[in-house]
């Protein structure tokens, strides 16, 4: 990326303007998504010598890209997982406006839909909602009391001491919850719902309601021309251009603590790396496994951490399916989480070669079989849904149908989540754990990934480098001839 194209803010507000009492010295961050990212160009601020080891072939992880279609020039490249930026999104508007990318960003004000009683259904302003069919009047009021009320809750802690179905039933009422609630929350957790905090609806509500505040009372939804495919190419290029090193296709395999201090790195090739400081970012089962040094107990918390997985088809057509960003669904024989309309987001004509996008979600707890459905199968029943659900909907309409999986997205905010995460600063010495699985006032999403990376790099993980360096067990500074162990394993 041009060194003109972007500012270089090393003393930009949130990081230190003196670097004095932190010499360089090596950081390995495991884990090429945003939270990577961002912990990658957070250190480069503060002096440090990064490098990012991404395991897949490209940067990027949950927001990475693909092709839709054949390998041929007209082709579609989009994300792989449905991401749009809220104008209350400030951390991933600050990043792309170091990027140069802001001031590229398209807005476009969404409508919601509902699949309810077998019809689809606008709920896209208050008259809207006022006529909404399946709610009488009392129950309207007290479907938009809660949310309300969920808007105004400062104290998140209690909620998280609560059960979901238990907060709602007690402020929604049983009608709300049983019409409402419950087909949404299975539909997004399945049967794990009942172990999930009240803290969590609490998340959704109030990142939704700010969105609403912050878009004039309507829902503007906005993206970068090119998707995430252009941000994490500027995002990677900057790094690149500022010494940061880049590791892709390089799993690792394990983090062992040496005598001198320092961290043995071992990557799936055969071949190993020493750093003074280790950023883990991937999912919490594979921090378990990747790090034997761990106490058990640290072991045991990250083993224990509950996550949603999902199966995602991407389905290109020559025409819409519907007028709405998100279709929710409560009708309970519908196989999916929801329907995502991406393009009446992404301009069709000037980003998907005049093809219209759909997302197909069905999120499942980690260990569900149905993260394991083939690819026949899951497309089949896609459209035969479709075809339930859509009169105008045909199967000759579908240029393209493609499906990705992951088994790790979200963790679950059970009751008392927080009380049990795993420590960020690890009982081993420059072995920092961070994750999205720490996100504990929000629900996941590219916005509260890179805020959370932010902020625990500058209260936990900095102050507790520096107290290393001060005490000497860091030797930093000191230059090494040789950082890579030729044929270790």
């Amino acid at each position: 990326m041009p060194e003109s194209s972007t500012k270089d803010t090393a003393n930009h507000p949130g990081h230190p303007s003196d670097n004095s009492s932190a010499p360089s010295s090596r950081w390995l961050v495991i884990g090429g998504g945003v939270m990577g990212l961002q912990i990658a160009t957070d250190l480069r601020d503060r002096m440090q010598k990064v490098t990012i080891a991404e395991a897949a072939p490209t940067m990027g992880g949950l927001t990475s890209a693909w092709s839709l279609g054949n390998g041929e020039d007209d082709d579609v490249i989009w994300d792989r997982f449905y991401h749009v930026t809220l104008m209350s999104d400030t951390k991933i508007r600050a990043v792309l406006e170091r990027l140069g990318l802001e001031s590229q960003m398209k807005w476009v004000e969404t409508k919601t839909g509902f699949y309810a009683g077998g019809r689809l259904l606008s709920m896209s302003n208050t008259a809207e909602f006022l006529k909404f069919p399946p709610l009488n009047l009392i129950e309207k009021l007290r479907l938009g009391g809660t949310i309300f009320y969920a808007s105004k809750i400062r104290n998140w802690r209690r909620l998280e001491k609560l059960t979901v179905e238990k907060w709602l039933r007690r402020w929604s009422g049983r009608g709300v919850f049983e019409k409402i609630w419950q087909p949404l929350l299975k539909a997004k957790l399945g049967e794990a719902y009942k172990q999930t905090s009240a803290a969590f609806i609490w998340a959704h509500t109030a990142r939704m309601y700010k969105a609403r505040r912050s878009g004039m009372k309507t829902e503007m939804f906005g993206y970068v021309p090119g998707g995430y495919a252009q941000i994490l190419e500027s995002w990677v290029g900057w790094l690149s251009g500022r010494d940061v090193t880049m590791k892709t296709a390089s799993p690792v395999k394990s983090v062992v603590p040496m005598d001198s201090g320092e961290l043995r790195v071992e990557f799936a090739d055969g071949h190993s790396e020493i750093y003074d400081n280790v950023v883990s970012t991937i999912a919490s089962p594979f921090i378990a496994d990747s790090c034997d040094a761990l106490t058990e107990k640290e072991k045991d918390q990250h083993r224990n951490i509950r996550y949603l997985g999902v199966v995602c088809a991407s389905m290109l057509m020559e025409k819409p399916i519907s007028e709405y960003y998100v279709t929710n669904i409560t009708d309970t024989w519908v196989p999916l989480t929801a329907v995502i309309e991406m393009s009446t987001i992404v301009d069709p004509k000037s980003q998907l070669g005049g093809k219209h996008l759909v997302y197909l979600p069905k999120y499942l707890p980690d260990d569900h079989e149905g993260l394991n459905e083939s690819d026949e199968d899951y497309r089949e029943k896609c459209l035969s849904t479709l075809e339930k659900m859509y009169d105008h909907f045909s199967r000759d309409q579908v240029v393209e149908f493609q499906i990705a999986r992951a088994k790790y997205v979200a963790a679950l905010s059970t009751v008392d989540y927080s009380t049990r995460l795993p420590p960020i600063v690890t009982s081993v010495p420059g072995f920092y754990a961070l994750n999205s699985a720490h996100i504990v006032k929000g629900n996941l999403n590219v916005n509260e990934t890179i805020t959370l990376g932010e902020e625990k790099l500058a209260e936990e993980v900095w102050p507790d480098y520096q107290r290393r360096v001060a005490s000497g067990q860091v030797a930093a500074g000191v230059t090494r001839p040789e950082q890579t162990l030729v044929g270790s394993s």
